[in-house]
This record gives C-alpha cells, sequence and structure tokens, in this order.
C-alpha cells in the first residue's frame, strides 16, 4: 500500500514539473519594417508539442498571407530542450503607423494576453541578406535576389447566377455574385477592392425596367457549397431579386472579377520575402433569361405575380350598426411584397368603409424574397342582417406554382343588429351642402380678376355702411333737437302755469 502511495505522489510531481516546463510565450515582430517587407507574429511552446493555436489578431493596414511553423531542438550537458512554433505572417497595404491593439491568444489550453504595441510602416527597402550562415543554407546568391516563384494554379471561379432562366412578367429573379474558392485550392488567394469592382460590375448586369430588392450583403461569409459532387466555399458578394416589368428577354453579360494571387518561393527562407504578388481574373459566363407574358384576363396588366395566402382578422363577428369595427386583411407569401395594392372594396349600402392602413414585413433570405403586408380596414355597418365579408373583400393574382390566376377571398361572416343609420350620417343642412358643392363651376378663373372684385365688392359695402351711418347721424342729430325743444315746452310751460296759478291765488 505505501509503495502505491509513493508511485501516485512521485506520478504527480513528474506531471507537476512536465506541465511547468511546458511554457507558451508570444513575441511580436520588428516595430518598422519596409512596405515590402513582412510582419510576424509567433506563437511557440517550449519542451512540448504545438496542439492548438488560436487568436492571431486582425491588424488594420495589414492582411494575414501565410501561417508557417518551425521546430528547434537542442541538447546541452546531456539535457534535450525543445520548442514549436507558429509563424502568422501579415503583408502592409501601405505605408503609415499602425496600431495593434492588445489581444488574447488560446495556445494548447492556455490564455496568453499579448500587450498592444504601433508598427511603422516606411517605403520599401532593398533586402539584404546579411545571415552568416546564408553561404551554409544557400540563401546567398551573391547579392542579387534571384528567388524562384512557384505559380500555383488556382482551384476557383466567379459567377453570376441568376436562380431562373425563363420567368412570368412581375415574376421574381435571384441572382447573385459570387466567387467559389474550392476546399482543395492551394493558391494563396486574397479579395481586392471589392466595392470599386462591384459598382463596375453592376453597371453592367442590371436588368432594365425592373424593381429591385436589394439583399444588401456587407460581410463576406464563407458558406460550403457542393457543385457536381466538389465542396467550394462560396463568398457572395451582392445578391438581389429583381422583378421585370416587360416581356422579352434579359441578357447578362460576361463580367471579370479580380483577386491577389500570392507565388510562393520555390526555396523559402526564414527571413526575407518569399512570397511575389499577383493580379488574376476571373470571368464569369454570359447567362440569358426569358420573360414571358401573363395570360389573358382583364386585370392582366395590374395584378400581382408570385404565390400568396390570405389571413385575416375582425375585432368581432358580431356587430352593432352604427359602431365601427376593424377588419385585417393580410397578403403573405413570395414576390413583390413592396407593390402589393389592397383589394377594392365597391361601395356598397350596407357598410360604410374607410381606406385602410398599411403595414410592410420583408424577409430576404437564401434565394428568395418573402413576407406579408396588411391592410387594416375601419368600417361602420348601416343595415342590419348577415353578411358574407367574401363579397366585399376579394384579391386576385397571378399564381406562379399554379400557372394560373387566383383569387384570395374573405371566408369571415357578420351579423348586424340594430336600427338602420343609412340615412343618419348626414342631415338635410349638409345634403343641401353637398348639393351646392355639386352644382358649383369646376371651371378656372383669373386669380387677379378675382381679387379685383373682391376689392369693388369690399369698397362698395364699405359706401354703404358709410352712407347709412350717416344718415342715422342725422337722424339721431334731428331727434335730440326735438326732444331738447319738447322739453323747453314742458320746463317754460309749467313755469307759467304756476305762476298764472300764483295770481289767481293773490
Amino acid at each position: 500500500m505505501q509503495q502505491k502511495i509513493l508511485l501516485f505522489i512521485l506520478l504527480f510531481f513528474i506531471l507537476v514539473q512536465k506541465s511547468v516546463a511546458q511554457g507558451v510565450s508570444v513575441q511580436l515582430g520588428e516595430k518598422e519594417i519596409g512596405v515590402n517587407e513582412t510582419f510576424t507574429i509567433t506563437a511557440t511552446v517550449e519542451d512540448g508539442q504545438m496542439k492548438e493555436c488560436t487568436g492571431f489578431p486582425e491588424i488594420q493596414g495589414f492582411t494575414k498571407v501565410l501561417t508557417g511553423s518551425s521546430t528547434n531542438m537542442s541538447i546541452i550537458n546531456g539535457k534535450m530542450s525543445s520548442s514549436e512554433s507558429v509563424i502568422q505572417n501579415y503583408r502592409a497595404t501601405k505605408q503609415g503607423t499602425f496600431t495593434i491593439p492588445t489581444f488574447t491568444m488560446k495556445i494548447n489550453g492556455q490564455s496568453v494576453t499579448i500587450k498592444g504595441t504601433t508598427i511603422k510602416v516606411v517605403a520599401k527597402r532593398q533586402q539584404q541578406n546579411q545571415d552568416p550562415f546564408a553561404d551554409f543554407f544557400g540563401f546567398n546568391n551573391g547579392g542579387e535576389d534571384e528567388t524562384e516563384f512557384l505559380d500555383v494554379k488556382e482551384d476557383a471561379f466567379f459567377a453570376i447566377m441568376p436562380n431562373k432562366t425563363e420567368v412570368y412578367e412581375g415574376e421574381g429573379i435571384n441572382i447573385a455574385v459570387a466567387m467559389y474558392i474550392a476546399e482543395a485550392n492551394r493558391a494563396f488567394l486574397e479579395f481586392h477592392d471589392i466595392g470599386q469592382q462591384l459598382g463596375e460590375i453592376l453597371k453592367k448586369i442590371k436588368p432594365a425596367n425592373c424593381w429591385e430588392e436589394n439583399f444588401n450583403i456587407e460581410e463576406l461569409v464563407p458558406e460550403i457549397v457542393t457543385i457536381k459532387g466538389k465542396s467550394y466555399r462560396q463568398y457572395k458578394i451582392y445578391q438581389a431579386n429583381y422583378y421585370p416589368i416587360n416581356v422579352g428577354s434579359i441578357t447578362i453579360p460576361e463580367t471579370e472579377f479580380k483577386m491577389i494571387k500570392y507565388k510562393i518561393a520555390k526555396n523559402p527562407q526564414f527571413f526575407g520575402n518569399n512570397t511575389e504578388k499577383a493580379f488574376v481574373g476571373f470571368k464569369s459566363k454570359e447567362k440569358k433569361i426569358t420573360v414571358k407574358p401573363l395570360p389573358a384576363h382583364p386585370l392582366k396588366g395590374s395584378v400581382a405575380v408570385g404565390n400568396f395566402r390570405l389571413n385575416e382578422e375582425i375585432s368581432s363577428e358580431k356587430l352593432q350598426t352604427g359602431t365601427n369595427f376593424s377588419y385585417k386583411f393580410q397578403l403573405v407569401g413570395e414576390g413583390n411584397i413592396s407593390a402589393l395594392t389592397p383589394p377594392k372594396v365597391q361601395d356598397n349600402p350596407y357598410f360604410d368603409f374607410y381606406p385602410p392602413n398599411e403595414r410592410i414585413q420583408i424577409n430576404r433570405n437564401e434565394n428568395t424574397v418573402y413576407g406579408s403586408k396588411q391592410f387594416t380596414y375601419m368600417a361602420v355597418p348601416t343595415e342590419s342582417g348577415n353578411y358574407n365579408l367574401g363579397e366585399y373583400f376579394q384579391w386576385i393574382f397571378f399564381n406562379t406554382q399554379k400557372g394560373t390566376y387566383d383569387t384570395l377571398q374573405s371566408r369571415l361572416r357578420v351579423a348586424v343588429i340594430g336600427e338602420s343609420k343609412a340615412h343618419t350620417l348626414m342631415d338635410s343642412t349638409q345634403t343641401e351642402f353637398f348639393d351646392l358643392i355639386n352644382n358649383a363651376s369646376n371651371s378656372l378663373q383669373s386669380r387677379e380678376r378675382s381679387v379685383a372684385w373682391r376689392w369693388f365688392i369690399n369698397c362698395t359695402l364699405i359706401g354703404i355702411v358709410g352712407f347709412l351711418g350717416y344718415l342715422l347721424f342725422l337722424q339721431g342729430k334731428q331727434g335730440f333737437s326735438s326732444l331738447r325743444e319738447n322739453k323747453l315746452k314742458d320746463f317754460f310751460g309749467d313755469k307759467l302755469r304756476k305762476a298764472s296759478f300764483s295770481r289767481t291765488k293773490k
């Protein structure tokens, strides 16, 4: 038992010693390099194997070009030590001073945090090999750069792919612009100036007389696809649905997309330039799409095209005359959702329907545009009875799945109770007012002539009012004089009667 305990303790100390000895580190390259030189970040494991190494940062102004590895072994005083490294190379895109923010890497399960720093990229430098061991390794070629580069054939292609080659007028066509790089590809490829290239491509391929629903791709996200049994990474750089409004044909011409390709040195050096930058063009193939006319129909020029269904909802199926209710008519499906129009509701003596509010939702996923458009009506029933809303709400469209015209109509039924409200919404005064409107002339009149007439009428009215005021003033003045005269007569008459009475009494 004691032997087992001692063996366990011994193994424990051996494992601890091994784990302590197996250190990890990260080393940054030179802080000043030429624009033609490579910056490196090296992750190292001492006395152990490199099993995991993730978290090499993205550096603004640089692109990742190559990832290398190295193994070093040494024996000192009979003791063997070893190290394994993973080297991430970065190529500067321009001159300037760039910042590496603080970042964390995971190496063999350990998290290592590296403090940020700055890198200065200067003009192109003449690369000189001053390695004293260069002759031994065969890298010194008399001071001349005679590095031989290997041109590995790229396994990739560029394509502009419509999902259909024949559609009806108004039917959606999904067009994707993408770069396909085989998983087995060994050439080092890099995207170049995507925005400018895409702008030029769209000028050539966008079909005229079409409604566009752009998928708004903002980030290159690789997706694994299988083409003829072979796996590719698909990088979509543009995608949209187009809805043609004219019959005829759409041609997507041959277009070129350029990428950066790096050639690899045949005899790579640990220091120095091991890659050569070049541009390679990939051309898409021309595509043609036929746009067919819709079958004959009285509403051929105004119906929607796609695949839709109806969802509906009503506030209540038991209604009262004169009391409003709401009804939702929602179209759901695949097609040009933005262009959907509400059903045309005819005037009738049983309901007063008001123009609807609209609500739209559009989803763009994979190769389709789908969603919903909802029309919410407010209405007031005016007569009691049982009604089928399908008599008022019908929506006709061309069904692309069936290849025929189809009609969506309400399936709801409502019961209305109460007295008739057909004539309570407009009294006789309102009727006369609207009659005057209907009888009024619709002819245009000169604005200057109208102003002149108003000025003449206003002056005439002012003159009449002034004249009447003057007459009232005169009449008031005459009345005042008569009143004053009568007052005086009364006053002096009263005095004379008093005086006469006094003489008589005496």
